[in-house]
């Protein structure tokens, strides 16, 4: 039997998440934070608090962790985190190419990682009962006003068609790997660079390859395991 939907719980999420976003994004109450990497990491940390409240307010089990279903923590902090920061700072290092710093990478990995524990660790688990795409669908939408854009533009229907193509790939991997370290990765990608060129393109074509071809092994080699 399908566990019922509390939606008093995704009120009270959304209500934190929607306005932590807006003191952070659209007042001046962040102005004051020296530091520009804490500024980026407060401007994604609603989902995150939200999603811790009502896990504690309702006493609801997680289904995602940092480890997710891998043997340790090591394994997605490696492949998910250390990796990119370590191929996108060589790949630029190498072809001279401005890329952003190991320390941006990190941060903005941290950034994905806070909006994750709301989108996948708590929306799409507490969604779960409802049908597939009526699930990616309502994240999405929710997703998309969270950012607080509501330009009528061609890039932000744009944006909420990916918002609509991430929701239904990050949950493959949430539902995959059950790793927080692994979504907020795949979130991350679409972040790495505020503007794009070939080569920038081809980083983020060759992490999402890596990662994709990792999952793929992963998952052959644990139904062998399963059928022996």
């Amino acid at each position: 039997m399908k566990n019922k939907i509390n939606y008093l719980a995704i009120l009270i999420f959304y209500t934190i998440a929607i306005a932590l976003r807006y003191l952070t994004n659209k007042t001046q109450l962040s102005d004051h934070i020296p530091s520009d990497f804490l500024n980026i990491i407060l401007r994604g940390i609603g989902p995150a608090v939200g999603a811790i409240a009502v896990i504690l307010i309702f006493k609801k089990k997680p289904v995602l962790s940092l480890k997710g279903n891998y043997k340790n923590t090591l394994i997605p902090l490696f492949l998910y985190w250390i990796l990119p920061v370590i191929f996108i700072s060589g790949i630029g290092f190498i072809t001279t190419t401005r890329t952003v710093s190991p320390e941006l990478i990190t941060t903005i990995l941290i950034y994905g990682l806070l909006e994750e524990i709301g989108w996948r660790g708590f929306l799409q688990q507490e969604l779960k009962p409802l049908p597939p795409f009526l699930n990616i669908l309502i994240v999405a939408t929710l997703w998309f006003t969270w950012h607080l854009n509501f330009d009528l533009t061609s890039s932000n229907l744009l944006f909420f068609g990916i918002l609509i193509l991430g929701s239904w790939g990050i949950g493959k991997v949430a539902d995959s790997t059950h790793s927080l370290i692994a979504v907020s990765a795949f979130h991350s990608l679409n972040n790495f660079f505020p503007e794009v060129d070939t080569t920038k393109i081809l980083i983020i074509v060759s992490l999402l390859l890596i990662w994709i071809i990792s999952l793929v092994v992963r998952k052959k080699h644990l139904n062998k395991h399963i059928t022996q």
